[in-house]
């Protein structure tokens, strides 16, 4: 059952945060951390729920594999980066609270403005979901499945919301945390997303009809009025 399915890929997804946060912090006694774990599991399972409901292709699509043997060489490789950039920005997370402790933390008010951002991260992430049934973790041609492009809502702002959402979710992870050293290292992550997108870019414009033509319309990929 999708339902089903959903909600133990995101309790999967919430251990992995869990074992990258709480292991290098060396202790469970991190409150802040354990409020992000319980908040993140709770908001994306009633989303999984949701979506199961009301857009189960969509959903179904975001289940697959973050890799496989059917993408492109390059996808594969540059998805790899990416997701070891990523666990790497988490996990340097506890590293900079509870040991380096790099730049002074946030005063209560920000770190709690963290929450509200995340929020607005994973709100992006799900609308993008809801909008675009294609929007797979691997880049690869889908025209078995009657793949259109997708123009409207958020893909009529950027290219890639998606990873815009993961970014703005990051951002606020990282104050709700209390670290600003790894909101500002999110250039490293930003910078992981690079090689994913041109990969996808270049397999969309060989697979995907009238997505050259996009490409031209919508001109900013991750933040509007920037790149």
């Amino acid at each position: 059952m999708l339902i089903i399915k959903a909600l133990i890929g995101s309790a999967l997804q919430v251990a992995l945060f869990a074992a990258f946060l709480l292991i290098p912090a060396g202790t469970w006694e991190w409150p802040r951390a354990i409020q992000f774990l319980a908040a993140y599991w709770i908001a994306i399972s009633l989303a999984s729920i949701f979506l199961a409901i009301f857009r189960p292709d969509s959903l179904e699509a975001r289940l697959e594999a973050p890799v496989s043997a059917t993408q492109p060489f390059a996808d594969r490789v540059a998805t790899v980066i990416l997701l070891t950039v990523m666990a790497g920005w988490v996990a340097f997370i506890p590293i900079d609270v509870f040991y380096l402790r790099l730049i002074p933390p946030p005063s209560m008010g920000t770190s709690a403005s963290g929450a509200v951002i995340g929020v607005i991260g994973l709100l992006i992430i799900m609308a993008t979901i809801y909008q675009n049934q294609f929007a797979v973790p691997v880049v690869r041609d889908q025209s078995d499945r009657g793949q259109v492009l997708v123009d409207t809502g958020l893909y009529g702002i950027i290219r890639h919301p998606m990873y815009s959402g993961s970014l703005v979710l990051f951002a606020g992870m990282g104050l709700w945390l209390e670290s600003y050293a790894s909101v500002i290292a999110l250039i490293f992550t930003m910078a992981a997303f690079v090689p994913r997108i041109l990969v996808e870019e270049k397999t969309l414009e060989k697979s995907l009809p009238g997505y050259t033509d996009y490409i031209n319309r919508v001109r900013y990929r991750l933040i509007p009025y920037i790149w």
